[in-house]
């Protein structure tokens, strides 16, 4: 039987509208409605307004629901042998997965997106085409700068104060060096004070056993513990994001198909560069999953 794989995206795939068909959907409108009054803002309007699709406390949120809600319509039709997420998107993966149910998850993203939007004087700067020894090389020796996204081979982001990321730019030639609009340089140890916050409320919330297993951010191997999963979700905001290996370790597991559920089709971008033997797809909209309700 072919072993597949549901892989959720993160900030960086939102767009205008991107909850397609989703918003005329009758029964993702009772879920819609529940995200609302959790909220306190409307998930609809949200996603036609560019201005607030560029804040995090507005984004993670959005893709949190978007990703959940067609999830949960795919699987009325499949479940998946693996679940895994990129950055917020674990938190999808997770209630997939039944670590936790869906209200609990949302409001987890929401305080999060809301601590990680206060967060201020970092940088993160997307690097693509380069020498990856140069690179680490460059970073051993540069202080406050780390890898915080090892999205591939030839894909990393990294995080730090603006003088040290610049720096890593200037000594390391690579074919585009992109700065991320976001608010501070996340998934890196500039973000302990939002940490510090966030742990207690993460630490309150029980963690189930997962029904599929998961992928985590910093440590790309699949797990069902769930207080194995919470370990591991406790040390995402300030540990980098391990997409390579996720990857790799799926591939190695026989996974032969996935599936990024959510706006964009980031990911699957790098799992056809990384690993094209694999086949992918996309689901963006209800009207891409044969006979599903949500």
């Amino acid at each position: 039987m072919t072993k597949t794989a549901w892989i959720f995206p993160g900030q960086g795939s939102q767009k205008v509208g991107m909850l397609a068909d989703l918003a005329t959907n009758p029964q993702a409108q009772e879920r819609l409605a529940e995200a609302d009054q959790i909220l306190g803002w409307s998930v609809a309007e949200a996603c036609q307004d560019a201005a607030k699709l560029a804040d995090t406390r507005y984004t993670q949120p959005c893709l949190y629901a978007i990703a959940t809600l067609l999830a949960d319509a795919l699987g009325t039709t499949a479940t998946p042998d693996f679940v895994a997420g990129h950055s917020v998107g674990e938190y999808v993966a997770l209630s997939v997965a039944g670590v936790f149910d869906f209200a609990t998850g949302l409001q987890l993203v929401k305080q999060r997106a809301e601590l990680m939007a206060e967060a201020a004087g970092g940088k993160m700067i997307a690097l693509m085409g380069f020498d990856r020894a140069a690179v680490e090389g460059a970073i051993a020796t540069t202080p406050d700068v780390v890898i915080a996204n090892d999205n591939s081979e030839g894909q990393i982001v990294i995080a730090g104060t603006p003088a040290a990321t610049e720096a890593i730019v200037a000594a390391v030639p690579c074919k585009r060096a992109i700065p991320l609009a976001v608010a501070g340089a996340f998934h890196s140890p500039f973000m302990a004070k939002a940490d510090e916050q966030y742990r207690p409320i993460l630490e309150a919330v029980t963690f189930q056993t997962a029904q599929i297993p998961v992928f985590s951010n910093v440590d790309p191997t699949p797990a069902i513990d769930g207080s194995v999963l919470k370990e591991r979700l406790l040390a995402q905001m300030v540990g980098s994001v391990r997409w390579r290996e996720i990857m790799a370790n799926m591939a190695a597991q026989g996974v032969e198909t996935v599936t990024e559920i959510g706006p964009g089709n980031v990911l699957t971008g790098l799992f056809k560069r990384a690993h094209s033997g694999i086949s992918r797809q996309n689901i963006q909209e209800i009207a891409q999953i044969p006979t599903a309700t949500v």
